[in-house]
């Protein structure tokens, strides 16, 4: 809970501030700006730091040099830099969404589509604060604020460096966030763009498995972990992941900066395509922020029909490309009467290397021929071919129209329709399909996310 504090420890600009956070480096204040009426979030260095000349002067050297950075995507924005009572501070954007920190305490591991979207978000920011020659240092969930619809924005870059926090070997208060530290700061170098991705990859392998890879209750222990263990398998730690994840984590912890990914969007996308590989298809992941039981796994096309479900999991859980063969447990929903629904179970076996077996759904009283297409106009989304799917999906959605929405089919066909439609960038047109599967399934969170997405990009 916020609390209240006198409005002297902020310039008189800043009304009515309330400390929202409180950590090593300084503290957070939400005020409000009465020049331009907007919330901001001030942030103070810790009256520790404060009192030494040299660190006041980095602080608003690194945070100038920030500033530089307001204008990129998914970056928080700083709107001015000063000080205050002999106390540095930095004016930025109020989010409100909290921090990847929160969803983590709050959840823990992700659902992976939704890592996925975070991480393309935070690689985004990092590889320009790259190119702008700015380094960030400190990478970890709490630096990755959220906004109110969900997007993640990088902040306090050089904060780090400003206060002489670089590595472990500065100072014993940089133990709270050794978890995340690259083996050459721990070692007491000085950090790089790559130690930067390097901290990427663990709050990718948290964000994934809910715990980081060199986990320990003693920070010290950790931290020399990620100087000398090897990289733990997330498969292993997780078996709901797929194995083809360990390669990428292996690279991207790599203990030579030098045999890192080059860039951060290059270590999200191969964790994209890993995802995707041992899910047994190539099309994208689409981000779920619900975590339930039964999507373990936010598939394209995310309102899965229902036949679909046992082969797409089965295939996700079966092993890696070394075994030759793997099975997939196929379910076909049957409807027996009114309200009342049963499954036929069967087990396939396929090599390894060949596609999921076809998966098809029994005739429904009325409408089976929209359920066919829907299952058609499916297959084809897995296979990412959007623009083969839209025209079998306009068929599927007329066809379950005049079914009613007690079918659940409509509510498939309809956002199958409109994410189809949204990735081929057709967001305007996207638009009443999901708006119509988030009126039928309201409890789902997919269609009211796509929804938000198609608008927001029809609009832009």
């Amino acid at each position: 809970m916020s609390t209240p504090v006198e409005s002297q420890i902020l310039p008189d600009r800043y009304r009515a501030p309330k400390r929202i956070a409180r950590g090593g480096m300084g503290e957070i204040y939400r005020a409000t700006d009465a020049v331009l009426g907007r919330a901001v979030a001030v942030k103070l260095l810790a009256e520790r730091y404060s009192e030494d000349e040299a660190i006041r002067q980095r602080f608003t050297r690194e945070a100038l040099a920030a500033a530089r950075l307001s204008g990129e995507r998914n970056i928080v924005t700083i709107f001015d830099v000063g000080e205050w009572d002999g106390r540095p501070f930095i004016v930025m954007e109020y989010l409100g969404g909290g921090s990847l920190e929160d969803r983590l305490q709050e959840r823990g591991a992700q659902e992976p589509g939704q890592a996925l979207a975070w991480l393309e978000q935070a690689a985004r920011a990092l590889d320009a604060a790259h190119r702008n020659g700015v380094v960030h240092r400190d990478v970890k969930p709490a630096n990755l604020l959220l906004d109110r619809e969900g997007n993640v924005h990088v902040a306090d870059f050089g904060i780090a460096r400003a206060a002489g926090l670089d590595s472990l070997t500065m100072t014993g208060t940089v133990l709270g966030t050794a978890g995340y530290l690259s083996p050459e700061q721990a070692r007491g170098e000085a950090a790089t763009e790559a130690s930067d991705r390097y901290a990427l990859g663990v709050v990718a392998f948290e964000l994934l498995s809910g715990r980081r890879p060199f986990e320990n209750e003693s920070m010290t222990a950790e931290a020399s972990a990620h100087v000398n263990a090897p990289v733990p398998s997330i498969y292993e730690l997780c078996e709901r992941l797929p194995p083809q994840l360990d390669a990428v984590f292996r690279r991207a912890l790599a203990k030579d900066p030098a045999g890192r990914y080059p860039t951060a969007a290059e270590f999200v996308g191969d964790l994209r395509h890993a995802l995707a590989d041992g899910a047994g298809q190539t099309a994208a992941f689409a981000p779920a922020p619900t975590r339930r039981p039964t999507r373990t796994l936010a598939i394209v096309g995310g309102l899965l029909a229902a036949g679909a479900i046992g082969a797409i999991a089965a295939a996700l859980f079966a092993g890696g490309s070394d075994h030759k063969q793997q099975r997939a447990v196929v379910r076909t929903v049957v409807r027996t009467g009114p309200g009342a629904t049963v499954t036929q179970e069967r087990t396939v076996t396929t090599n390894a290397s060949a596609p999921p077996p076809p998966v098809t759904t029994e005739p429904i009283s009325s409408g089976g021929g929209g359920h066919a297409l829907n299952d058609r106009g499916y297959a084809l989304m897995q296979r990412g071919d959007y623009a083969g799917a839209v025209p079998i999906l306009r068929q599927a959605v007329a066809a379950l129209r005049a079914t009613g929405p007690s079918d659940p089919y409509e509510a498939y066909a309809n956002y199958n329709l409109g994410y189809s439609l949204l990735r081929l960038g057709s967001c305007g047109e996207a638009v009443p399909y999901l708006a119509r599967a988030q009126q039928l399934e309201p409890q789902r969170s997919e269609p009211a996310r796509d929804l938000a997405r198609a608008r927001a990009c029809a609009n832009s």
